[in-house]
């Protein structure tokens, strides 16, 4: 017996397309529609034995928040997700939002009509690659894009961790020099190093890629945490 099904797409070509296709092989189609965010309204007034949703972009924020209406106004209605290979985690979202099955938007169209036959029945539907590529990735995870600000603050000592902090306050030599309990001099050759262990030509370049790097914000903390033990440790006349 052919499923009565709702086909909805961002691309209305594609969900025409692909609705032909199916009445082709004896399935009832209600109403083939783009764009795919207005795929809940639709459901919800039709209510489909199956929606199948295409999306082009899985992992954009909100791409399944349709399914979640549809679960929530129409719970009978399996949706399955036509879309490209996301990460696992852009497959579980979906499944996460209420889906029954995640299939590939290359899939021939008998593949397609199994997923829809096996979401009406309540299996849970994906396509055998999709798990090979979740697998793969989850076992062979891609290295993560290194830390700098993390690699940037281990190059600098406590001193001139105090010093970047204060460079990005806005403090000049003299400031620093008063403020840290040392000599000008010295603290300008403090300022010298700290620009260049971070590659950068001036004290508003310093201050940038402090602030950017989120340098900043762990040299700070770094700072007050230093200045509060020196502040409690006891004095040598004590």
């Amino acid at each position: 017996m052919g499923v009565r099904l709702i086909v909805v797409d961002d691309h209305r070509l594609l969900a025409e397309a692909l609705a032909s296709a199916l009445k082709l092989r004896g399935h009832r189609v209600l109403a083939a529609a783009a764009p795919a965010a207005g795929a809940a309204e639709l459901v919800v007034s039709r209510a489909p034995e199956v929606c199948l949703l295409g999306t082009a972009a899985p992992a954009e924020p909100g791409a399944f928040d349709p399914i979640v209406r549809i679960k929530r106004e129409r719970p009978q209605v399996a949706v399955v997700v036509l879309g490209p290979v996301p990460s696992p985690r852009g497959i579980a979202a979906a499944f996460a939002a209420g889906a029954s099955g995640y299939v590939r938007h290359d899939e021939r169209i008998e593949g397609v009509e199994r997923a829809m036959i096996k979401a009406r029945a309540g299996e849970a539907v994906v396509a055998p690659q999709l798990l090979q590529g979740a697998f793969a990735e989850l076992l062979n995870p891609a290295a993560q894009p290194d830390d700098e600000g993390q690699r940037l603050l281990q190059l600098l000592t406590p001193r001139e961790i105090e010093v970047l902090v204060r460079v990005a306050e806005g403090e000049d030599t003299r400031l620093i020099a008063a403020g840290m309990g040392i000599a000008p001099s010295t603290a300008r050759t403090h300022v010298q190093r700290v620009l260049m262990k971070l590659g950068v030509g001036s004290r508003l370049e310093a201050a940038a890629l402090a602030a950017r790097t989120g340098l900043l914000d762990r040299a700070t903390i770094l700072s007050a945490a230093a200045a509060a033990a020196s502040a409690s440790a006891p004095s040598a006349d004590q």
